[in-house]
């Protein structure tokens, strides 16, 4: 029976060069015990993974608090203590006063500044350009025309 199957095996191969055709006997049905014993062994790692993921009656366990740090944040902590009445009122009004008056007053001042008043005696003033032989009109001065100090310098 080899010796046919290795026969067959020839002929199919001259009929479809570079094709490897392996024999049915050849292959194993299933895993192999290689591939047994790691599956095994994921199915135990996973079961005990699980039951490792329950919690004992004595768990969570909370460290215990000792010091005198740990004292003063387990009073600041408490619901109703003084000093987070007085922590929560003084945010609340800075986070009122920076929204609803320092940040609309900035938006108004730059509103004004930069786009309202362009016209002269505004917020912005843009100063006209002097150019020689113009007359300022305050005080009458003539601008003088420009000299070059050494007219052979280049």
């Amino acid at each position: 029976q080899q010796q046919q199957q290795q026969q067959q095996q020839q002929q199919q191969q001259q009929q479809r060069p570079g094709v490897v055709v392996v024999a049915e006997a050849d292959m194993p049905l299933g895993y192999t015990p290689e591939e047994k014993a790691r599956f095994e062994q994921l199915v135990k790692l996973r079961r005990r993974w699980l039951k490792d993921q329950e919690l004992s009656p004595r768990e969570p366990v909370l460290p215990g608090s000792s010091g005198p740090v740990a004292r003063f944040w387990d009073g600041f902590l408490q619901p109703r203590s003084l000093w987070r009445i007085y922590t929560y009122k003084a945010c609340n009004a800075g986070w009122w006063t920076l929204s609803r008056l320092l940040i609309p007053a900035w938006l108004v001042h730059y509103y004004v500044k930069y786009h309202l008043d362009s016209k002269p005696y505004g917020i912005v003033n843009v100063k006209p350009r002097i150019f020689p032989g113009d007359t300022i009109l305050e005080t009458g001065e003539v601008i003088p025309s420009l000299e070059d100090e050494n007219p052979k310098h280049h």
